[in-house]
């Protein structure tokens, strides 16, 4: 087993060496206020230079990344990250300016903010954009303070609800808890879309909006979307789309021509910015024209050959991130945009819909499919024939590290018993495909005749199974020596 870099330390070795100060060196101790020094020295390890670099090294080799293999991760999609977005973003024009530098020392940042800007809104068909919120979940919570700010500057205070399909992403209901708002669940229908007449026995003079993904959590595009925005608005309501999904959408159809007023984009998982561990994360947002004036300020214009930041808006919700977002993120999403084009997004969208329903179709002899349509990007299947053996999607989940894939998202969206959420995305090769669908179902086999063998895993990776309740309960990390 690796050996934590604690474990490796010898005492008086070094993986640095400073030159000697040219100034007078101050003790800190008589400099700093005493509530900010320690009590104590760091207790850092000390290790060489090549230890610290092979250390890691073989940390990151224990690491599944995308570069070794597919990632058939469901909602949180590990699109793979073209390396020209890294030779974009770290131009010393972008890499080294200053936030806090003038307009006039930042015109080509602007530019790339408007650009970009632009082509979300082309993207979207709406007509206003902020490139503000720093991930999806916040560009949900920017969409919904929207709602609030517009229904409050038309006097409509008593729309205090907001209506949310079972199956949605669970940012959606959180996010609009934030802002203040009552949530209302939606049922499913048997197709695992939203059910009509459970949406028109729930609308009121009450509803400030409704929130929904499509295509849905279960990778099914919502037909009816048309009747439902009408109905929504009918009432007085705004509606929101969780833009999640987008990637399946790509030049085929755009939210603003579905009806919706608001739709946030996950940068990462439809224009192949980094995505993980935290961050970065960027989530733009995209409204109607009634939204417009509620937009996050500043405004990224255009003034002639000039650009500018407008802070003029009175109605607008303020700021929703320190500075203007995540930069580092547009430089990458527009090289993503700009290298591919109208023609090459709407491939991007194709290829998507195309892996995954052929991966849907290598494996449904095997695997219960709660939804008889092919879908569109991802898909959702369901351990019910493997639980009737003692194996569930989390065994599954663990064999698949043994055969050297990622798992996909499991037991997620609710609605389907024992779910696991498949989507390979656009950039897989058919023999990656072929692969993963080859694994999935020889794990259906072994259910069949060695359950145990799938319970067991997984047994190739570096910690075997370990306690998951247990582990998320009383979480330990910190190291002390014996």
């Amino acid at each position: 087993m690796e050996k934590l870099i604690f474990e490796k330390s010898s005492p008086g070795r070094s993986g640095y060496s400073l030159p000697k100060l040219a100034i007078e060196m101050k003790e800190l101790n008589s400099l700093l206020p005493e509530k900010f020094l320690r009590k104590n020295d760091a207790e850092l390890p000390e290790v060489s230079e090549n230890e610290i670099a092979r250390h890691f090294l073989r940390l990151s080799h224990l690491n599944y990344n995308i570069e070794m293999g597919l990632y058939p991760l469901g909602s949180c999609t590990m699109k793979y990250n073209p390396k020209v977005n890294e030779v974009t973003s770290s131009y010393s024009g972008f890499a080294d300016l200053h936030p806090l530098s003038t307009e006039e020392m930042s015109q080509g940042a602007l530019q790339v903010m408007y650009e970009l800007g632009e082509a979300l809104k082309e993207v979207t068909a709406l007509q206003g954009v902020s490139l503000q919120p720093a991930a999806g979940s916040q560009g949900e919570l920017a969409g919904i303070l929207m709602f609030r700010a517009y229904h409050i500057a038309h006097g409509n205070t008593k729309r205090t609800k907001i209506l949310i399909p079972n199956a949605a992403h669970g940012t959606n209901p959180a996010s609009a808890a934030i802002a203040g708002f009552q949530i209302v669940e939606l049922k499913s229908n048997e197709q695992g879309r939203v059910d009509l007449e459970d949406l028109k026995s729930k609308l009121g003079d009450d509803i400030a909006g409704f929130m929904l993904t499509n295509p849905n959590t279960v990778g099914i595009f919502e037909k009816e979307i048309l009747t439902i925005n009408e109905l929504v608005k009918g009432c007085g309501g705004l509606s929101y789309m969780d833009g999640a999904n987008l990637n399946a959408l790509l030049g085929i159809a755009r939210p603003g021509d579905m009806g919706f007023d608001c739709v946030h984009i996950n940068l990462h998982k439809t224009f192949s910015t980094p995505h993980g561990g935290g961050g970065p994360g960027s989530g733009p947002v995209c409204v109607s024209e009634r939204l417009v004036p509620f937009l996050p300020v500043p405004q990224i214009e255009k003034d002639g050959d000039k650009f500018k930041m407008n802070f003029d808006k009175p109605q607008s919700i303020g700021k929703m991130h320190s500075f203007w977002g995540n930069f580092g993120m547009y430089t990458r999403a527009l090289t993503y945009i700009r290298m591919h084009g109208a023609e090459g997004l709407r491939e991007i969208s194709e290829n998507a819909i195309l892996n995954a329903n052929y991966i849907r179709a290598l494996i449904k002899d095997n695997y219960k499919m709660p939804y008889s349509e092919y879908g569109m990007h991802e898909f959702v299947i369901s351990a019910d024939y493997q639980k009737e053996l003692g194996v569930n999607a989390k065994d599954i989940a663990k064999r698949l590290l043994d055969y050297g894939f990622h798992a996909p998202t499991i037991y997620f969206p609710l609605i389907v018993h024992e779910c696991m959420l498949i989507e390979p995305t656009e950039t897989e090769a058919i023999e990656n495909l072929e692969r993963f669908a080859e694994v999935m179902n020889i794990i259906a086999e072994e259910a069949r005749t060695n359950p145990e063998l799938v319970t067991s895993a997984p047994m190739t990776t570096p910690i075997r199974r370990v306690n998951d309740a247990l582990a998320a309960r009383k979480l330990n990390i910190r190291w002390k020596a014996e």
